[in-house]
C-alpha cells in the first residue's frame, strides 16, 4: 500500500499524563488567584487584569510559551497543551490575555516562516510573558476574512479589538503587510468600550501617524493571519468546553443541595432530563474540541475541517450550558454575586468570536463539498 492510500491516523482525544499535570498546575493557580469573588471584584473596579496572575501563568508555569520553540525561549509544546490551559481558563472565566496573545498572535508570528530579527525577538518576549501582543482586528473576524483585512495603511481605527487594553504591542495588517506597533508609541490610542463580557474587555484602537515595523509582505502576512485566526477558533472550542463543564458541574452540585418539598430539586425528573441532555452535549463538545486541538498539533490537512466542526458545535453548547446554569440556580442565578452571569456573558461573547457558528457551518459545507442551505 502506498502512502497516498494509507488511512488517516485516528485522532487522540485522551489527555496525556503531562497534560493532566499541566491542568493541575493551572487549576491550582486559578483557584488561588482567580476565584469567583476575585474576578467579580476585578470587573467592578474596572481593572479586570491581575498582573501577578498573568506573570505566574505566563512565566511561572510557562503557559505563554507553549507554542514557541525552545530555541526562542518557549516550551516547544503543542496545541494540545495550549488547549488544556484554555479549558481551565474557561472553567474559571479568568481575565487573562492568553487566547489573544499566547495563541493567536503567537501563531501568526510562527506562521511567518521566519524566526530572525523582530519576529524572533517578539516571539521570545511573548513566550516569557514579558510582552502581550494582540491582533488589531475585531474579535469577530474569522479566518476566511483574513485576505480582506490586508488593506489600507497603518493609519486606521479598529473597533472591537479584544484585550487591547492589556497589550504591549499590536499586530496590524495593512496593504503593505503585517506591522508590529507598540501601544506606548506616539499616535496609538486605545479607548475602552463597554463589552457584554467584562472579563474580556474590548477596545477601539486608533493609529494616527504611529511608527511600526514591517514584519512580512502582504501575501505572506495574509496566510499567517488566516492561520492565527483558525488556530484561535480551534482552541476557543477548548475554552468553551471548560466553561460548559463548570456550568454543568456547578448546576448538578446546586440541585443536589437545594431542597423543595423536602427533596433535592435535582431529584425531580424534568430537571434530571435537562441535566442528562446537557451532559451528552458536553461530552460531544469535549470530543470536538479535543479533535480540533489534536489536528492543529499534528499539522493535519483536516485541521480546517476539525476547527470548523468544533466551533460550529461548541459555541452552542457553551451558551446552552450557561443558560441552564442561570435558570436551574433559580433566584440566586440571577444575582451579580453569583458567578453564573460571568459564564453566560463569556459564552455569548465567545459565540461570535473568530466567526459565528453559522459561518463555521458554511465552512464545513464548503470543505466537504456539500451545498450549504
Amino acid at each position: 500500500m502506498n502512502a497516498q492510500n494509507e488511512p488517516a491516523q485516528a485522532p487522540d482525544l485522551l489527555y496525556s499524563e503531562a497534560e493532566d499535570d499541566l491542568r493541575s498546575a493551572v487549576r491550582s493557580l486559578l483557584a488561588d488567584r482567580a476565584d469567583a469573588p476575585t474576578v467579580i471584584a476585578g470587573i467592578e473596579s474596572d481593572t479586570p487584569y491581575d498582573l501577578r496572575l498573568w506573570e505566574s501563568l505566563a512565566a511561572g508555569i510557562g503557559a505563554a510559551g507553549l507554542l514557541v520553540p525552545e530555541k526562542l525561549g518557549g516550551q516547544g509544546a503543542t496545541h494540545r497543551e495550549a488547549a488544556v490551559v484554555l479549558e481551565e481558563l474557561g472553567r474559571s472565566v479568568a481575565p487573562a490575555p492568553y487566547l489573544t496573545s499566547a495563541v493567536v498572535a503567537t501563531e501568526i508570528l510562527l506562521a511567518l516562516d521566519t524566526q530572525d530579527g523582530p519576529v524572533g525577538e517578539l516571539l521570545g518576549d511573548l513566550a516569557t510573558g514579558r510582552k502581550v501582543a494582540v491582533l488589531a482586528l475585531p474579535f469577530a473576524t474569522s479566518a476566511t476574512d483574513a485576505a480582506s483585512t490586508m488593506t489600507g495603511t497603518l493609519d486606521r481605527t479598529v473597533t472591537g479589538v479584544a484585550e487591547a487594553a492589556a497589550a504591549d504591542v499590536l499586530l496590524v495588517p495593512t496593504a503593505e503587510g503585517l506591522y508590529v506597533v507598540g501601544t506606548a508609541t506616539e499616535g496609538v490610542h486605545v479607548e475602552p468600550l463597554v463589552p457584554l463580557d467584562l472579563t474580556r474587555p474590548l477596545a477601539a484602537v486608533t493609529l494616527e501617524g504611529a511608527a511600526g515595523t514591517l514584519l512580512a509582505p502582504a501575501e505572506r502576512s495574509a496566510a499567517a493571519v488566516a492561520r492565527g485566526l483558525m488556530t484561535g477558533a480551534g482552541l476557543l472550542a477548548s475554552e468553551q468546553l471548560g466553561l460548559a463543564e463548570w456550568c454543568l458541574t456547578e448546576t448538578v452540585r446546586h440541585t443536589r443541595e437545594r431542597h423543595q418539598f423536602n427533596r433535592p430539586v435535582g431529584s425531580f425528573q424534568s430537571l434530571k432530563h435537562r441535566m442528562a441532555q446537557l451532559w451528552l452535549e458536553v461530552v460531544s463538545a469535549r470530543a470536538a474540541a479535543r479533535n480540533a486541538a489534536d489536528a492543529l498539533a499534528a499539522g493535519s490537512p483536516d485541521a480546517p475541517l476539525a476547527v470548523a466542526v468544533a466551533q460550529a458545535y461548541c459555541s452552542g453548547v457553551a451558551v446552552h450550558a450557561a443558560e441552564e446554569c442561570v435558570q436551574l440556580h433559580g433566584g440566586i442565578g440571577m444575582t451579580w454575586e453569583h458567578p453564573a452571569h460571568l459564564y453566560l456573558k463569556r459564552a455569548k461573547a465567545d459565540s461570535i468570536a473568530y466567526g459565528t457558528a453559522g459561518r463555521h457551518r458554511e465552512a464545513v459545507a464548503e470543505l466537504v463539498e456539500l451545498p450549504a442551505p
